[in-house]
């Protein structure tokens, strides 16, 4: 698994009592199955897949063996 700088500054930006959840979710339910927790994403973010942990959303791509986590924001402000 692989975290962006950009996904790393995100994170900081969430509000801290969301953010031990989001990361529990990224090393247990996405790094175990991907596919099944992300949804492929169109347009722009073609090869993208995201997934929901609560209001914010985890957009990643996998490459291979290995995801990499591209950007980790609320779900208003993570598609822009």
């Amino acid at each position: 698994m692989i975290v962006s700088e950009r996904a790393l500054r995100d994170l900081e930006g969430i509000p801290p009592r969301i953010v031990p959840a989001i990361i529990e979710f990224i090393y247990g339910d996405l790094a175990k199955a991907p596919l099944r927790v992300g949804q492929p994403l169109m347009r722009e973010l073609n090869g993208y897949l995201g997934a929901r942990r609560g209001s914010y959303r985890v957009l990643f791509a996998i490459n291979g063996e290995t995801i990499n986590i591209a950007r980790i924001a609320h779900r208003a402000d993570v598609y822009r």
